[in-house]
């Protein structure tokens, strides 16, 4: 019994670590990310096209391998336009990069498990009760605060972390209609080889020419963060139950809020703090419902 027990509690450390870990990386992306876009003035498509890119080029061992199991489906329609909610979910999120300080863009993103809560019942029939709406509505003024469109500093970039929140959400509830039929290597396959072409299509405007040699080395480092952040995350899920990685997944916050005001010199104003208690709480309080059945 002790055995069991410190092995449970060793497996739980260790996916919290992989959580993390994987909230650091994205942090550090998503800084390098706001380099290219608001300080070297590159096109957010061009980016966007590039970070997948690369990312693919350092899945394509996994890709590989799975290709044969995962590729074949007959559902390719529905895998088509989950990736394309996906792709421009990213598309929006890197543009948002480019004009919205790092932590009011993270603490906005958050806001996704609210989309999914109001898709599930509208485009899934399931049924969401008095206290999980009331999470929403909570979680929703949370972001309103953040936002604040009433206050003479609102800028309209502001949306495009939140729509790009929604536009992963919806990607989200597709994801579960597939997972009826579909298998986890099926899924990821599909992402993995899709985003690209889509997100190439995306940038044809813009092209995809990086002006400067900083930059080139830059997209590099994103793609191969992309790469292993999203490594990290799977490994985290792999060895601990998403309910009990949630609340280390908010960690990327601060990571995101520090690396903002090392590099760029954002200082979050305290209304951001208030918003995002609201938006964490109630997220949290959704995910209780969730594992609670």
């Amino acid at each position: 019994m002790t055995h069991t027990l410190t092995t449970g509690r060793s497996t739980a450390i260790t996916g919290a670590v992989w959580m993390m870990a994987a909230g650091l990386l994205f942090a550090i992306d998503n800084t390098l990310v706001q380099m290219l876009t608001m300080q070297q003035g590159q096109a957010p498509t061009t980016v966007a096209f590039w970070q997948y890119a690369i990312a693919l080029m350092f899945s394509l061992p996994w890709v590989v391998m799975r290709l044969r199991s995962g590729v074949f489906s007959k559902r390719w329609p529905m895998h088509i336009f989950r990736v394309a909610l996906a792709a421009a979910g990213v598309q929006m999120w890197v543009s948002g990069l480019a004009y919205v300080p790092i932590w009011q863009a993270i603490a906005l993103i958050m806001t996704s498990p609210f989309f999914v809560t109001i898709g599930a019942r509208l485009m899934l029939g399931e049924n969401v009760g008095p206290e999980r709406w009331a999470a929403v509505f909570v979680g929703f003024v949370g972001g309103m605060i953040i936002l604040s469109p009433w206050s003479d500093a609102f800028s309209w970039a502001a949306m495009l972390p939140v729509g790009a929140s929604f536009l992963w959400a919806m990607s989200s509830l597709v994801t579960k209609v597939l997972t009826r039929t579909e298998t986890p290597d099926s899924l990821t396959l599909y992402l993995l080889l899709l985003l690209t072409p889509i997100n190439a299509v995306l940038a044809v405007k813009s092209g995809f020419v990086l002006t400067t040699t900083d930059s080139m080395w830059l997209i590099v480092a994103t793609g191969v963060l992309t790469a292993a952040a999203n490594y990290t995350l799977v490994k985290a899920y792999s060895v601990a139950d998403a309910a009990y990685l949630q609340p280390f997944d908010h960690v990327k916050l601060p990571f995101n809020v520090l690396l903002g005001w090392a590099v760029f010199g954002f200082l979050p104003a305290g209304a951001m703090w208030i918003g995002t208690f609201l938006i964490v709480g109630a997220s949290l309080y959704l995910l209780g419902r969730e594992a609670r059945g």
